[in-house]
Parts: C-alpha cells; structure tokens; sequence
C-alpha cells in the first residue's frame, strides 16, 4: 500500500518587497514593514523547505517568526521544518500555536492532523481530518475524507477506512486518490471483484487516471486469473505511464503480487 497523506499548501502573506523599509507604520495595504519582510521570509522559507535545503529553511522561518510571531502560516511552517528534522515535541508545539492564532484555519488543521497520524496519534489525526471535511471554509472535503481514511486503515480500521474514502469519493467522483486507496484497500481484504469494480468505473468515466490506479487494476485481475484484463491494465499502463515506477514494476514478479491481508 502506498500510504500517502494529501497536504495542503503553506499560503503565504501577499507581501509587497518594497514595504521592507524601516519603520513600523502600516502602509497603504494595511501591512507593517514587519509584517511584509515577516510574509517574505516565510515564502523563502516555505521554498527551501520544498527544495530540502533545511538549513536555510530554518533560517528565514526564524526570522519570519522574530519579524511577525503572530503569523499563524509562519507556526505552521516551522512545525513541518520540525517535523522533517525529527523533532517532534517542537512540531506540535509549532502547530498548537499556529492553531491557537488561526483556530478556524482549516489548511493548519489539515496538515496538522498529518502530523499527528504519522506519529501514532491516529485517533488525533482522525477527529482533526473531519472537523476539516465539515468547516465550511474548507474547500476539498474530497481530500480531508480521504486523509481520515488513510490514517484509519494505518491504525487497522478498515471499515471505517472504505466509509470515509466511499465519502470522498460521492463528494467528488473523480477524485482519482480516493478511488485509488478505497480499490487498494479492497483489493488488500482480498476482494478483488470490488477492486476491478472501482478502478472500472473510474477508468470508465474519468481522464485523470493514474498509474497507481492501474497497477491495482493489474494485480485484482491477476488475482482473479483474467489474464486478458491483467495486460489490459498492464498495456494502457505502459502506453500512458512509461517513465512511472508503477510501469517500471511490472517484472512477473511484481505484477503477480498477491494482495496483502490486513490481518
């Protein structure tokens, strides 16, 4: 299973360069000098942490907290720099701050309730990804769904995993990551047929089809030796996906992988 969490991106403040001057009177827009190198740095910040250069990550994201501490982006982006430097009391003291500044923000609160499923805190992580899926600010409950589901099939609840990807997916039929895990995990309870049944409908429908999606559609239908729709699969995999690992893996071995069982 590719366990994978879908993560909201860090917006930064709308900061225009030249307010950078000295002083501390607001400009014409509203923004302090402050403010605006605060909003600065953390772009840069949030860029170098993409890029892995954690280092000079850390460095803006701590003079955009010097410049701006009430900056609830600037918590938050210092509890994922926290978090990828395995440092795990920090991050969630990163994140509790920014939420108590933006408590409503429901971006944080999704990337925060990564956070806490990756550490083991599923029940945490779970609560936190629905809260997001119901706040009317959020605009992809599609995603936050789907996140519940991935953190509850981590924790071995695997009912509550299809409901909540089955609730991603009537939200936004062609969500393709929500129909990829929901047809995963089917096909890791050994039901294969329902697998198949998910990634037909998807492939059937939709355009934005994904390599994921089809190696699962590959290893269902060899699991049910269809060996016509195993290279079905393995065939529009090769013709749309030929650089993607999932091509890469289609070695007799690979493609005949049973499915693992959840226990």
């Amino acid at each position: 299973m590719r366990t994978q969490f879908r993560t909201v991106a860090l917006l930064a403040c709308m900061a225009l360069l030249g307010a950078c001057a000295s002083g501390g009177k607001r400009g014409a827009d509203g923004v302090t000098p402050s403010e605006a190198a605060a909003g600065f740095n953390l772009q840069l910040g949030i860029a170098y942490l993409r890029s892995g250069n954690l280092a000079l990550a850390k460095d803006k994201l701590q003079r955009a907290l010097a410049q701006d501490p009430r900056d609830a982006d600037v918590h938050s982006a210092l509890a994922l720099l926290e978090d990828r430097l395995g440092h795990p009391a920090e991050a969630d003291n990163y994140f509790r701050t920014a939420l108590r500044l933006s408590p409503q923000n429901p971006d944080i609160s999704n990337n925060y309730a990564i956070y806490l499923c990756r550490n083991k805190r599923e029940r945490e992580g779970v609560e936190r990804f629905l809260a997001v899926a119901n706040n009317a600010l959020y605009t992809s409950p599609e995603m936050a769904f789907t996140n519940a589901g991935v953190c509850q099939r981590g924790a071995g609840l695997l009912d509550e995993a299809v409901l909540n990807f089955s609730k991603a997916q009537r939200i936004r039929p062609n969500y393709p990551e929500a129909a990829y895990q929901l047809a995963d995990l089917e096909l890791a309870r050994n039901r294969a047929a329902e697998a198949r049944s998910i990634i037909d409908r998807f492939t059937g429908s939709f355009l934005n089809v994904t390599p994921e999606m089809l190696l699962v559609g590959v290893r269902a239908a060899h699991s049910q030796g269809d060996r016509l729709a195993e290279e079905r699969y393995a065939r529009r995999l090769r013709l749309d996906f030929p650089s993607s690992e999932q091509t890469r893996s289609l070695t007799p071995a690979a493609a005949a992988a049973p499915p693992r069982n959840p226990g």
